[in-house]
């Protein structure tokens, strides 16, 4: 994997981070020696966020934009997530994933970084998406052993990761403690 060609990215979908990394991870738990050294296990609550490049996986190592890292459960309910410089915070609610066949396979909660003790921080351009999969059960349940969670900074200009099949009709709904709404996604056109 060191001597990737000029021009390769590590750079996956929704549908491929939850579906086939976490889902992977989740089942084998860590067993893949591939899978984890793409994405590697570190409990990135422990780290700020500007040392997690240096500890990414060897296809995003050298990448300016973002940084994948599957994040262990922890053993309380409510996880710590402050570091030496500051803290995460989560913003909004959490969203669900879909599949390219409008199947809802995850939820992802979205996180800023701020430096400083909570509530005064200051908010920082560092966020992360964290990943959690949905078993395929009735009813649908959240699996919590692990977390995916992609980390990167905010460059000012429109990049959406978010690359998931358009116009899904959403029932309206509740899994995992967020809601869902009755209308399609639409992409915005920042143009």
């Amino acid at each position: 994997m060191e001597n990737l060609p000029p021009g390769f990215r590590f750079y996956p979908t929704e549908e491929e981070l939850v579906g086939f990394y976490l889902h992977n991870q989740l089942q084998l738990q860590g067993q893949r020696h591939d899978t984890t050294r793409v994405i590697p296990v570190i409990d990135i609550n422990g780290v700020d966020p500007w040392n997690l490049p240096s500890l990414a996986g060897e296809v995003c190592r050298r990448d300016m934009e973002q940084w994948f890292f599957f994040w262990p459960r922890q053993e309380r309910s409510r996880p710590n997530r402050t570091t030496a410089s500051g803290y995460w915070k989560a913003t909004g609610s959490p969203v669900h994933v879909y599949s390219s066949h409008t199947k809802v396979i995850g939820m992802k909660k979205t996180m800023v970084f701020y430096k400083g003790k909570a509530p005064t921080g200051r908010k920082t351009k560092w966020k992360m998406h964290e990943y959690k999969a949905i078993l395929n059960s009735h009813p649908p349940k959240l699996k919590h052993e692990f977390s995916l969670c992609r980390v990167y900074v905010m460059s000012g200009s429109f990049c959406s990761f978010d690359r998931h099949p358009l116009d899904i009709p959403r029932v309206e709904g509740d899994i995992g403690g967020a809601s869902t709404s009755s209308q399609p996604h639409k992409p915005t056109n920042t143009s």
